[in-house]
């Protein structure tokens, strides 16, 4: 009959704790995605390379060195340019903002990124800084304007007159058009002042979001219409 060690009891109750660790991370989604969860994702990537490997190894048969090398070339600088969009700096520039990063911006923050949202909109955008009550002027291909002003209340404030914006020529379909943006939930006064307003839009924190994620503005636009 085998002799069992000491050390036996101490071995399966330290991997006793540590299943029941496991367990519990993954319970909160602190411990990583399992295999099977990552299988698919590999698999393409496996397929990827060596569908990418056999064009190479068919363009060198067929015309020499010079195809591998500039497949080398194109796949290298495509993927540092990945590697430097997905960064959080070049993507907050080039306009696109996670949830936690717009709920983490002061107002002249949330200026600034509603600034390159428009700019990756295809805006020409105008930032006039404040330390209170920063504005974003933009005007798009059409010739229409855009006045955005950032408050958590869409009615003027007492001591705030309305933001006119100011007269232009041109023909009457190309006034200005208003926006107030809040990444809370505007009151049901705002929107009656909104529409009383005319050409006044309010952009809460769930559209914020997605205009944030990527969506056009145009389309969370019409939405609101």
């Amino acid at each position: 009959m085998a002799r069992l060690s000491w050390t036996s009891g101490t071995f399966e109750s330290r991997r006793a704790r540590r299943r029941q660790t496991v367990r519990l991370l993954r319970a909160r989604g602190l411990y990583g995605p399992r295999f099977r969860d990552v299988l698919p994702t590999l698999a393409l990537v496996v397929a990827a390379v060596c569908s990418l490997v056999a064009l190479l190894s068919w363009g060198y048969r067929a015309a020499g060195i010079a195809v591998p090398l500039a497949g080398a070339m194109v796949t290298g600088c495509a993927v540092t340019l990945w590697v430097r969009r997905r960064r959080p700096g070049a993507r907050r520039r080039l306009g696109y903002y996670t949830p936690d990063e717009l709920l983490e911006l002061d107002t002249e923050g949330l200026a600034l990124a509603v600034a390159r949202m428009l700019r990756r909109d295809g805006w020409r955008v105008r930032l006039m800084p404040a330390p209170d009550r920063p504005r974003v002027c933009a005007r798009n291909t059409d010739g229409r304007h855009l006045d955005v002003a950032f408050r958590p209340v869409a009615e003027p404030l007492p001591d705030e007159d309305p933001p006119h914006p100011p007269t232009r020529r041109g023909k009457p379909d190309e006034e200005g058009l208003r926006l107030v943006v809040h990444r809370g939930t505007f009151a049901a006064r705002d929107m009656r002042w909104a529409r009383r307003e005319g050409k006044t839009c309010l952009l809460d924190g769930s559209a914020l979001r997605r205009w944030g994620a990527g969506e056009p503005l145009g389309e969370l636009l019409s939405e609101e219409v």
